[in-house]
Parts: C-alpha cells; sequence; structure tokens
C-alpha cells in the first residue's frame, strides 16, 4: 500500500529513442529502459489512448459499488489505475494495481504517490494469471490481455468474471486485426502514420513492429466480444475505436 503522503520526485519525462538506431532483434519487454519512456512511447505510439485514460475514470464511476474491490490488471506506470482511482467515491473500495514487471512498479508507485487523492493503493507485482481476485466491481485491462498467450486469455477473462459482483464491469483495450485484408492493410497503414506524425522514423516502427509482434498478438473484434460472452459477462459493448485500437465494456449480468 502506498503512503499518499510521501513526497518522492517526479520520475523523469524522456522521450522514446529506443528504436532510434538499429539494434539486434529481440522480443519486446517491459525493462527498465520501457518503464523509463513508457509514457512518451504509449502516448506516441497508442491512438486514442490520451482519450481511453479519462473514460476508464467515467466508466469506473458509473459500475463502481461500495465495499468491493477494483483492479487494474497489468498497470504499467498506473495511469488507468489513477483514472479508477478518481472515479471512486466509496472509501470503503480497494483499489489493487498489477504487473509482473518491478520496474513498471517501480515508477508506479512514485506516480501513485504524487496523486492527490485519499484512496489507498496497494500494488502487486505478480503476474496477472496468478493474483487472486474477489469481489470485484469494476476491472480494468488495459492493453494487456494482448500480451497474455491466446491459449490462456479465456481462462483468464473467466476468473475475471467470477470475481466480479452481479452489474460489475470489465473495461477491456486491445489492439485488434481486422477479418478483411483490405481494412487490415489500411488501418495498419494510419496506425504507422500516426507514428510518424508523431515523430517516429520509418526505423523506429520497423523495428519495434519486428520486437513485439511475436509478444502482442492482436485477435479480431468479434473474438473478443465472443470471448467475454462465453467467460461470463451478459453485456458486451464496443465505447471507443481509434484505427486498429478499441476499448470495449463488458457486464455482469445483475
Amino acid at each position: 500500500m502506498t503512503d499518499a503522503k510521501q513526497s518522492p520526485k517526479q520520475p523523469k519525462q524522456l522521450t522514446d529513442r529506443l528504436f532510434a538506431t538499429e539494434r539486434k532483434p529481440e522480443d519486446f519487454r517491459f525493462d527498465a529502459s520501457v518503464a523509463r519512456v513508457f509514457p512518451d512511447m504509449i502516448r506516441r505510439s497508442v491512438p486514442g489512448y490520451t482519450t481511453v485514460i479519462p473514460m476508464i475514470e467515467v466508466i469506473t464511476e458509473q459500475y463502481v459499488q461500495p465495499g468491493t474491490n477494483c483492479y487494474d490488471l497489468g498497470c504499467s506506470l498506473g495511469a488507468a489505475t489513477l483514472a479508477m482511482r478518481h472515479g471512486i467515491h466509496h472509501d470503503d473500495c480497494q483499489l489493487i494495481g498489477v504487473d509482473n514487471s518491478g520496474a513498471m512498479i517501480e515508477r508506479c508507485r512514485h506516480y501513485v504517490a504524487l496523486d492527490d487523492h485519499p484512496l489507498p493503493v496497494t500494488l502487486r507485482c505478480e503476474d496477472i494469471l496468478d493474483t487472486e481476485l474477489s469481489d470485484a466491481s469494476v476491472t480494468t485491462l488495459n492493453y494487456t490481455l494482448q500480451f497474455v498467450p491466446p491459449e490462456k486469455r479465456e481462462s483468464l477473462l473467466r476468473r475475471i468474471a467470477d470475481a466480479t459482483r452481479p452489474g460489475g464491469a470489465l473495461i477491456l483495450s486491445e489492439k485488434v486485426r481486422f477479418e478483411s485484408e483490405q481494412e487490415q492493410e489500411i488501418q495498419t497503414r494510419l496506425h504507422h502514420e500516426f507514428k510518424r506524425a508523431n515523430g517516429y522514423s520509418d526505423l523506429e516502427i520497423s523495428q519495434k513492429r519486428a520486437a513485439i509482434e511475436q509478444v502482442l498478438i492482436p485477435e479480431t473484434l468479434d473474438t473478443h466480444k465472443q470471448r467475454l460472452l462465453t467467460a461470463g459477462f451478459s453485456e458486451v459493448f464496443l465505447w471507443y475505436q481509434c484505427f486498429n485500437f478499441v476499448s470495449i465494456l463488458a457486464i455482469k449480468p445483475k
């Protein structure tokens, strides 16, 4: 649990230059080098990210229930965690952020401590596939499920649904792929143009894509919707899309 009265220095905001020079091909990892530049990386790489985060606060406020747990699974530096925190107006709720990267959790503690809000936040450095879930009203998977092996995604969503109170919600944000090859090509091209508009070079785009393509496995929107229904959610809505990035709201039946 983080003491909100601490006053650590603001983590230094660095520009993402990790793929700016030629490097040996290797799979993408959420290590200390990524954690240092992550705010800049995700803002410049994920279309709509700066819209999704504040809307997580709005959705949390609508679905949070008194005396429940709220989870941010794959919390990274805590942007969604803090959005949830500001949407929770019950002082008997527990807010838990989980990430398996120690570097991410360490920097997340700084951001949580700097945030001016009285609700405590518990941070767990562990695999979301192993973390204990119970008595939840709102859970967020913000661009996280895409990094879980596809064969393990359904069991994770079942665990979340089973742990969610009736009327509770899951916010699932993901990169998706498209059934149509033409749409896939167009949406991918627009995503790359978004990155170029944010200052990434062709080399950076190419090397990042090569590093991440074996660890970030996107699926179609229909696959996500059907899996959520199978897991135990009764209503599944697409509430946001920008190019090949979407956010879905799944609601547990009352």
